[in-house]
């Protein structure tokens, strides 16, 4: 039974960090190309302690949530529960990918982060967008 509720559980407390979590790759690109933002894709996985801890210690400060709200569609996909494409590397999770509207790869990495080391992951897909 336990189990059962942990992707709901999940689901609940990526929603109470104040981002609203797509959880549809074609439906965060429909939006991001509208919006003209680029997408951050954060793969997890059921029952995963570094995507627990990378929620807890760093998706939870509101100030890294204010800055993908303002600069990315956040996209979650579990790969245990949604459809991912097959492009998308799924194992080792945390996987972060930073993507442009039209889908291409900007940025990934992988691990779980702590806030200072997320802004240096957004300082570097910054530093590659202005290389474009």
């Amino acid at each position: 039974m336990k189990l059962l509720l942990l992707p709901f559980i999940f689901l609940a407390s990526l929603h109470s960090y104040e981002l609203n979590w797509i959880h549809n790759y074609e439906e965060a690109f429909v939006l991001a190309q509208k919006e003209q933002k680029n997408v951050y894709l954060f793969i997890g996985a059921d029952n995963c302690r570094f995507c627990e801890r990378f929620k807890d210690l760093t998706l939870s400060k509101k100030e890294v949530m204010k800055t993908l709200k303002e600069n990315y569609i956040p996209l979650y996909l579990n790969r245990d529960q949604h459809k991912i494409p097959r492009h998308f590397v799924i194992q080792g999770v945390p996987r972060h990918y930073f993507l442009t509207p039209c889908g291409k790869v900007i940025h990934e990495d992988a691990g779980s982060r702590e806030p200072a080391g997320f802004y240096d992951i957004l300082d570097e897909v910054e530093l590659k967008l202005d290389d474009d």
